[in-house]
């Protein structure tokens, strides 16, 4: 394969913050097509990349010849249906994140792709902060020892400002849950393992927005024990007033074990902080510099602000994995596994008592 072709399904905020910018970083790479439900939202996208093939159906960019790959950035509920289709005329797909609203339908995309031997990614976005990157590194050689606590707390003010279908829960979903929290499950997954079962809490206690109604939750905490042994403890908001938003607000991750303690937060992308067992206290230590970008990322990671552009290497890994036929990381398994403790969550909330996961 030479030039990959690349359809973006979804051509609102996300598209033009991150999909778009980290394609152009990678060699040989299209974007052939865009597709938006709305009209106008489509026009802007097209006036941006001077991508001339546009559609409002996704029918008509899935079957196209010149289309190998496709980046799905739609509301949530269609996920599922774009990415079967797709799936089942051989395109390799990356997904936003929640990848759908169960665990049934998240499961089902993954073995669909697996079957038919596409690359599927899930933008767990955060996987590719250099902090985060090299945190895993250290938990893999065991400077942690073996994990006691886990806990993550995502607060952030959204106010009571109008978030359009993501405050509607037959196109979301869920609210804070799948919007801010699945990145932080995943988190837990990928430093920790394996959930075993959880407890958890949702609130919607802004039920309008804007004068717009609002069914999903603001607010969301979970308690669980992880097959390790270990325990774990996230929460997350989006009215925490005063807290402001994205990578200005707090996105905090602790890991407490046998030998030490790290302390990981989003907005100290070089830094992560670290205790050993019987010392003094938390010190800084600075990521090196081989894990400023993704391992063959093209990104230079002095231009830009370092707090967006690490993202750009999402869409890097998943046309590298296209092109080297390998595992895309985070992959559709990944993102199904986060959707069963969100399911969890809320059958947790709904019955008021633990719920076990499914293994």
């Amino acid at each position: 394969m030479e030039t990959i072709g690349v359809a973006i399904i979804g051509c609102g905020g996300i598209t033009l913050q991150n999909h778009l910018p980290g394609l152009a970083l990678c060699q040989d790479v299209k974007v052939t097509a865009l597709c938006d439900a709305d009209p106008a939202t489509l026009e802007r996208a097209r006036q941006q990349t001077g991508v001339q093939t546009v559609s409002t159906n996704y029918k008509d960019i899935v079957k196209r010849d010149d289309v190998q790959a496709i980046i799905i950035a739609t509301p949530n509920f269609l996920h599922p249906e774009i990415a079967l289709a797709a799936i089942a005329l051989g395109k390799h797909v990356l997904c936003e994140k929640p990848i759908a609203l169960n665990y049934t339908d998240a499961k089902a995309m993954a073995d669909a792709a697996e079957k038919a031997g596409v690359r599927h990614m899930t933008a767990f976005t955060y996987r590719f902060v250099p902090a985060m990157r090299y945190l895993a590194h250290l938990i893999a050689k065991g400077e942690m020892g073996k994990p006691y606590h886990y806990r993550s707390c995502r607060l952030q003010d959204w106010g009571t400002r109008n978030v359009g279908w993501r405050q509607i829960k037959k196109l979301a979903g869920t609210g804070e849950l799948g919007d801010m929290l699945s990145h932080r499950i995943d988190f837990a997954h990928h430093l920790v393992g394996p959930m075993k079962r959880i407890v958890a809490n949702v609130k919607n206690l802004t039920p309008m927005r804007d004068g717009a109604p609002n069914d999903t939750d603001d607010w969301v905490a979970i308690i669980a024990d992880f097959q390790s042994g270990a325990t774990g403890v996230l929460e997350s908001s989006k009215l925490a007033s005063g807290r402001n938003e994205s990578w200005r607000s707090l996105d905090y991750v602790e890991l407490n074990g046998t030998e030490g303690s790290f302390e990981f937060t989003t907005g100290k992308w070089n830094e992560l902080q670290y205790g050993k067992l019987g010392g003094p206290g938390m010190k800084p230590i600075e990521v090196p510099k081989e894990f400023w970008t993704w391992p063959g990322s093209p990104r230079d990671p002095k231009v830009g602000d370092p707090l967006v552009s690490f993202r750009y290497d999402q869409a890097w890994e998943f046309i590298d994995a296209i092109r080297n036929q390998r595992p895309c990381v985070p992959s559709f398994f990944d993102g199904a596994r986060a959707q069963a403790v969100m399911d969890g969550a809320l059958r947790s909330a709904e019955l008021g008592q633990w719920i076990e996961m499914p293994k």
